[in-house]
């Protein structure tokens, strides 16, 4: 070889390169460091022999490099990592064009090396300097190597650390498109695409938790589980794929609260960590993580075993990582966040001065360019105001504060967690001003900061919502008083989000628990409203933020006539979007607890369609909005609108109840006769004069609500004679008062008695919209039965029917059919849940004599009790009942409500009106068995009684309130008809 030949490597070398890359092989195999030490040694020596400016030295270079990075990985000396960079780099440096296929080798080395070490001690310049190296390796790469998947692999790897470092959006889209690039140019069935949805779905994670965006976090959870489905069980990378999705469902339950994510996160996290081997890097990581999910769940179940366990093992996550370590901060702040829960459950304050003691820590670890210090701040922040709860010292909150406004500077615009940090910040001041008597700049800039908080384009509407919430509160509290022109829109953006918490790509079960947390505040703003003498506006935010999933569930199923003559294909579209979103929105949610990986994979992916079609919805009502007439097409109506369709037989009467006031609203009167300012004295209701219970209440609802708005509509008492001259008066009663019998009120003595009864007749309903709906439907227009479906339940023995039940159901089947009624009737011991709706199909009345129990926490699962299985509300919202018109709910508590739900009427009375029927007889409370019969019989009756005599001996619905005041209990506040 002439001295001058680049392309052939020395005899000498080239034996010693060869034997290096075999020591290399063998050390791969075994772990042993010794082979991996002669490996270096060998190439070092290779190196040594081979002429400087020879075309082979970046050949010897990158082997080294890769035996120091290869060493590094069992060592954590980061000498080798350094030596490794070293060697890389001179590879790079010196390798030409003439051998264009090892340049993108020689980037990949060198640009994972520097990756390496960026994970361990976290100096943001390599990775800079690995991001670039890794981009050209794939520019270099021709189309179709092998080596590509791996390569974009390593880009996108690099790209996503980038953005966890420094927060850059732009590199974590570009990572989550490099992802997408490589599983679109791999062959199925490719080895590594396991790997790729794994990594595909932290990048999903990760924009979740910046954007807030809920499609994110399931997307990524639908990756991971895929790549663990496709992950054999002696994988060694399996438990870091347990491990990734774990921690999403633990990031979407911190969205959703569904208890099933974060129980499913905590066996994940406990898999991985049982599945990793001895001496595994990313246990201390596991573990920390583990404990971060065992907190969430104790703030949910109050288990102490669960807090117990946490603070134990990110104890022990800090304890073995070193003090440079780059993961040290986040541990730290991890581990004072559950110290800091412990306080909050043992009041011991040397907890709590732990706690902040590790955040300050944390803080100070930290440099100011790290995405993740505005957190570390945050949970300073939150252990600073729990102490301050206890010594009430003004240091603690002024440091809050200051550290809070750091906060605010240190996070970019756009950010999920703004939103968070403002409402934060906001309250902080607000609190000063209340410890700081006088101090009305503080008092100021605290609501002003709550109000940007709301309105920031960026985070989840749950936490602005929280922070509107607040803010509402004080601007009604505030002092001067909040003008109009702030109070107004504040509501108008609170309604708005509260409608964002509860939208149609979740279940019916999803939206009733999301909505738990934002009952009161229509209420609020209604009473805000009064307070400026806005009673339009009154009416437009408690028709908003009340009963809103029953309000969606009408939207899905109302007719589209008029819009088919301008665009019948867009009208098809939405008819089929609407069908989609109403049986996926009641279906009711399946148990997980054994459900297989694959089954819970498809669960999620209907949750994407779901999102899906909800996204697609918005899209199609914003097309129908363009025609003439239909520019607020679905939306909330306005008050005119409200006003526009009211029934003519009677006023409508919506009582607001608020802390503050209560506050009648008529369709007749504009004021309440000088009664807005009148509070709800509390009543002595062990007995006044000997009364009873429920007396006390009557007596108290007819002095202080019911009486004052009669006398307002200047409704007379009716003499007993004149009983058909009777008006009719519809009741939308809000918050506690919709448990309230105010059909019933009164006074009622043995020597005499007064009540409503005595003025009109009285009905229910939801909403004014509810109403002014079977208005425009032609619910007040003479309507024909066409059948009557008569069920009874039978008795616990399951032989026969309970005899107060058999009398009802045998008494209204011989008068009905007597009257020449469409009539058909089955014992409760051959009927099934889908035979009873079968019936209910082709019948446009049914009345069910049977038990009924009412869910509170899961209303779908509401239900009529038969001996073959229950009938829950959920399946009957599934059917189309499209002749539905009346329903007679001889069943106890059928119109009780939920206490935590007071405003979203969850009973199956208001299940049936949502399923189509256009009125409902039902209980508030429990009902006699020898009463119901006389209840039932007469008011059948009395229909029959006023039909017309060319309807073929059908009566008409419309009576049916007045059929139920004739009834002979008609005074029992246990029945109500809407």
């Amino acid at each position: 070889m002439a001295d001058n030949d680049t392309t052939k490597i020395p005899s000498l070398a080239d034996g010693l390169v060869n034997d290096g890359r075999t020591l290399m092989e063998k050390f791969q195999e075994t772990g042993d460091l010794i082979d991996s030490s002669e490996a270096i040694s060998k190439l070092q020596r290779a190196l040594e022999h081979t002429p400087d400016g020879h075309g082979t030295v970046p050949v010897v270079l990158s082997f080294l490099a890769l035996a120091f990075s290869s060493r590094f990985d069992v060592t954590d000396e980061l000498r080798d990592l350094d030596e490794a960079i070293s060697a890389g780099r001179r590879a790079v440096e010196l390798a030409t064009d003439e051998h264009p296929a090892v340049i993108p080798v020689y980037l990949t080395v060198l640009g994972v090396s520097l990756q390496s070490r960026f994970h361990r001690i976290g100096e943001l310049p390599d990775l800079l300097e690995a991001i670039p190296m890794m981009r050209r390796a794939v520019e270099v790469t021709p189309d179709g190597d092998l080596a590509m998947p791996e390569r974009l692999e390593n880009h996108a790897s690099s790209l996503r650390l980038l953005f966890e470092r420094t927060g850059d959006l732009q590199s974590l889209d570009e990572a989550i498109s490099t992802y997408q690039k490589l599983m679109e140019l791999a062959p199925n069935g490719h080895v590594g695409m396991p790997s790729w949805l794994n990594g595909l779905g932290s990048c999903f994670e990760l924009r979740f938790r910046r954007t807030e965006e809920i499609y994110d976090i399931s997307e990524a959870i639908v990756m991971q589980r895929r790549a663990v489905e496709h992950t054999p069980d002696d994988d060694s990378d399996l438990p870091q794929r347990l491990h990734d999705l774990g921690l999403s469902l633990h990031t979407r339950y911190d969205r959703t609260r569904e208890l099933f994510d974060l129980s499913e996160a905590v066996a994940m996290l406990r898999k991985a960590l049982e599945l990793s081997p001895p001496g595994d890097e990313n246990k201390l990581s596991w573990l920390n993580n583990l404990g971060m999910a065992l907190r969430s769940r104790f703030r949910r179940t109050e288990e102490m075993p669960d807090l117990a366990e946490a603070i134990s093992v990110q104890q022990r996550a800090v304890d073995l990582t070193p003090n440079d370590h780059p993961a040290m901060p986040t541990r730290l702040v991890n581990l004072g966040s559950s110290l800091e829960l412990l306080f909050s459950s043992t009041g011991d304050i040397r907890d709590i001065n732990q706690a902040i003691a590790m955040h300050r820590e944390a803080v100070r670890l930290t440099s100011d360019d790290h995405a993740d210090k505005p957190s570390w701040i945050g949970a300073l922040c939150s252990s600073l105001q729990d102490r301050f709860q206890v010594n009430k010292k003004l240091s603690d909150l002024s440091e809050v504060i200051s550290s809070t406004r750091e906060m605010v500077r240190l996070t970019p615009d756009g950010h999920g967690n703004m939103s968070r940090w403002l409402g934060q910040l906001g309250l902080s001041l607000v609190m000063r001003s209340n410890r700081k008597t006088g101090d009305v700049d503080a008092a100021r800039e605290g609501i002003s900061r709550l109000g940007e908080a709301v309105t920031c384009k960026s985070g989840s509407p749950q936490v602005k919502l929280g922070a509107a919430g607040m803010w509402t509160s004080f601007l009604m509290d505030a002092y001067p008083p909040a003008p109009p022109s702030i109070i107004l829109p504040a509501f108008d953006t609170t309604l708005h989000l509260i409608e964002l918490t509860a939208t149609l790509e979740q279940t019916l079960q999803r939206r009733y628990t999301e909505l738990q947390e934002s009952s009161g505040i229509p209420l609020r703003a209604a009473c805000a409203a009064f307070t400026i003498d806005r009673a339009d506006k009154a009416l437009e935010w408690l028709e908003r933020g009340r009963c809103l999933v029953w309000g969606q569930l009408t939207n899905l199923r109302r007719p589209l006539d008029s819009l088919r003559q301008y665009d019948p294909h867009l009208t098809d579209n939405i008819l089929e979007v609407s069908k989609k979103l109403d049986a996926a929105g009641s279906a009711l949610t399946p148990s997980r607890t054994k459900m297989s990986s694959s089954e819970k994979t498809s669960l999620e992916e209907q949750a994407q369609d779901n999102l899906s079609l909800a996204r697609r919805w918005d899209s199609l009502l914003d097309q129908a909005r363009v025609f003439p007439g239909f520019e607020n097409f679905l939306k909330p109506l306005n008050w005119l609108s409200l006003l526009e369709h009211l029934p003519e037989s009677g006023p409508v009467i919506v009582i607001n109840i608020d802390e503050r006031r209560y506050n009648p609203i008529s369709s007749e009167i504009e004021e309440s006769d000088g009664n807005t300012e009148r509070g709800i004295r509390c009543a002595n209701l062990r007995g006044k004069r000997g009364e009873t219970v429920i007396q006390g209440i009557l007596r108290v609802l007819w002095k202080e609500i019911v009486k004052p708005i009669l006398k307002a509509l200047n409704v007379s008492k009716i003499h007993q004679s004149r009983v058909a001259a009777l008006p009719r008066i519809w009741w939308c009663p809000t918050g506690p008062l919709s448990f309230l019998p105010i059909h019933a009120a009164g006074i009622y003595r043995d020597t005499g008695s007064e009540s409503i009864l005595d003025y009109a007749v009285s009905s229910y309903t939801p909403t004014v919209a509810a109403l002014t709906e079977r208005v425009k439907s032609g619910a007040f227009i003479e309507e024909k039965t066409s059948g009557l479906f008569i069920t009874s339940q039978p008795s616990p023995d399951g032989v026969s029917s309970i005899p107060g039940t058999k009398k009802e159901v045998l008494a209204i089947y011989d008068i009905t059919k007597k009257g020449g009624i469409r009539v058909e009737k089955l014992d409760g011991m051959g009927l099934t849940a889908t035979g009873c709706l079968d019936h209910m199909e082709t019948c446009s009345s049914v009345h069910l004599a049977c038990h009924a129990t009412q869910d509170a926490e899961d209303p779908l699962k509401s239900r009529f009790i038969f001996h073959s299985g229950p009938l829950e509300l959920g399946s009957i919202l599934q059917r189309n009942l499209k002749n539905a018109d009346l329903a007679f709910l001889s069943a106890c508590q059928t119109s009780t409500g939920a206490q935590k739900l007071p405003d979203e009427a969850v009973h199956l009375a208001a299940g049936m009106l949502a399923a189509g029927y256009r009125r409902v007889v039902a209980t508030m409370w429990s009902i006699g068995d020898r009463h119901a019969p006389d209840v039932a019989v007469d008011f059948y009756q009395y229909l029959l009684s006023r039909r017309y005599p060319t309807s073929d001996g059908a009566f008409d619905g419309r009576h049916s309130a007045h059929a139920l005041y004739h009834a002979p209990i008609g005074t029992s506040p246990s029945c109500l008809g809407a």
